[in-house]
Order: C-alpha cells, then structure tokens, then sequence
C-alpha cells in the first residue's frame, strides 16, 4: 500500500472506523541508511494507535537494525512483510521471494524478533507457486519463534493479483489446534457482505483490507453497521468531495503540494467508484498540478 497509507489517509480510515492501521512499506536497508521518507512513514500520532510500522527486507542484520529503530519509534507491533509480490521486491529477495526459501523467512523473523521487545507480526502468502504453497506448516513456525499474529494474503506469488483469493488454507490454519495467535485473512474483500461472511465461514480473529479501501473509507464504517445491524447509507456526492479534497489539503500539508496532488490520483476512482458521468472530471483530475484546480474540477 505503498503512497496509501501515510498518516493523513490513515486518520481518515481511523474516522471511519478502521480499528488498526499499518504504516506504508519501508525497506530496512533505506531505513538504516536513515533516508528520510523512510523515517518520515514511521510518523504517526496518538489517535492512530493501535499503529503497526511495516517493514520489507532481505537481509537478516539489516532487518533487525531497522526493527530497533523503527522500535523507536514506539508503535504497538512492527510488521514484518514477507508477502509482497512485486517483481522489483522481489528480485531483491524480499517480500514474497522468502517462500522460496522457507528456512530463511523463519531465520530472518526469528531474529527480529529476538532483536527487539515490541509484538513482531508477519504478512505473507500462501506460497510462491500453485504446488508449493507451505503455508500452514510455516504458520505453525513462526508462532513457534514468537510472532504475535500473522495475515495471510489468499494467493501465491505466481497470481500477483490475479484470479481469485483462496481462503480454503487460511481457514485451515484457523482450526489448527495447535494455532493459538490471531489469524488475520485477507485477499478480495471489497465489500461489507464478504468481509462478514469470510469471517463467519473461515473462523478468522480479523479482516484485513487493502485495495478496496483506496479512497473508499467507508467501507469499514459499512462493516460496522452491518455488524452491528445499523444501516448504512452510502455517502453523497458532495460527502465524497468533502472527505477527498480534506485527504488533498491534508496530504498537501504533510508532504508537500506537488507531490500529495500525484499521489492522490489513484484515490480518485474509490472516491467516485459508480457516480454517473465522472470520467471527463477524472481525466481532468489526472492532469491537475495544484490543489486548487483538483477543488474546482470536483466542486463545478
């Protein structure tokens, strides 16, 4: 969720109801060449907690260097991400290339969390490829070592994010007798009705939601009411505008103009997801360079 989860959406989400939120993706070895936009997705304040800092590697010491002090930094667990399945991460040996080589995903997280006092949390998949995916037995590993909870994404590398996420596994995992750590499912939750029944069906302690949330916050506000069995009415138009151009102004003020008005373009499209005739107001949207034109494309 790398460029989506920086404080500003973060709080949003909080707003709507999200009850964890997790920094952007933050390589260790940037984080101990102490680059600063790396220090700078570690910022968070008070009102975010419970706030975990996510972190990606291939390398043992320099994972366990940035886990001190990304510990620093005091959030309530560090995350570590061995599910990432771009090729550039990947081609480094981080993120999902690990289960490749399970051994060292369960070499590497042990140490980290050896290295530092605060909860050690792991997202992955369920393998690299369709006939290799050892998933349950390495959930069953790295609770052994001492990793607090972990969220499986129902794919393997191969799919990147293709296809279907298969949940047949993590529910597996879930009725493990031997499993006592949350188990958090994610993978295709772009909805209030699948979330509810993914974890009614599959028996996980949590949902985990990534792309349907991309300018859509109010899905978690519509899992909880439907929880809860309060209706939901979805948000207007002119809702939509307020809560996006606050995200903007917002961005702005934490990153910089120019950058925050490139950053928000993909957020358009959850913003306005199903609002007749706004494709002429997107592709304008696209080519915006200041705050002030993105208001008066969204306010006209």
């Amino acid at each position: 969720m790398e460029a989506v989860t920086g404080k500003t959406y973060r709080k949003i989400c909080k707003q709507y109801g999200a009850d964890v939120v997790i920094s952007e993706f933050i390589s260790s070895d940037a984080l101990i060449r102490e680059v600063a936009v790396s220090r700078q997705k570690m910022s968070f304040e008070e009102e975010e907690r419970p706030f975990g800092i996510q972190l990606f590697g291939h390398n043992e010491s320099a994972l366990c260097e940035a886990a001190e002090v990304a510990a620093e930094a005091n959030p309530d667990f560090i995350d570590i991400n061995w599910g990432c399945p771009v090729k550039k991460i990947v081609k480094k040996g981080a993120g999902s290339a690990i289960l490749k080589t399970p051994e060292l995903m369960v070499k590497y997280t042990k140490a980290v969390v050896d290295c530092v006092k605060i909860p050690i949390t792991v997202k992955t998949r369920l393998g690299w490829e369709e006939n290799d995916k050892p998933i349950v037995n390495l959930t069953e590993r790295l609770q052994d070592i001492g990793v607090q909870a972990i969220t499986i994404h129902g794919r393997t590398r191969s799919q990147l994010y293709s296809g279907v996420a298969d949940w047949t596994l993590i529910g597996e995992i879930k009725k493990n007798p031997r499993i006592t750590i949350p188990i958090i499912g994610n993978g295709d939750i772009n909805s209030a009705e699948k979330a509810i029944n993914y974890k009614k069906k599959y028996g996980v302690d949590a949902i985990m939601i990534g792309r349907a949330a991309i300018g859509n916050p109010w899905i978690f506000q519509e899992i909880k009411n439907r929880i809860s069995e309060q209706s939901f009415t979805p948000p207007s138009y002119e809702e939509r505008v307020e809560v996006c151009l606050n995200h903007l102004r917002l961005l702005a003020e934490e990153i910089g103009e120019k950058r925050a008005v490139i950053e928000m373009r993909p957020n358009y499209s959850g913003y306005f997801k199903g609002v007749p005739h706004f494709k002429n107001k997107k592709i304008e949207l696209m080519y915006a360079l200041t705050v002030k034109s993105c208001e008066d494309i969204l306010n006209n």
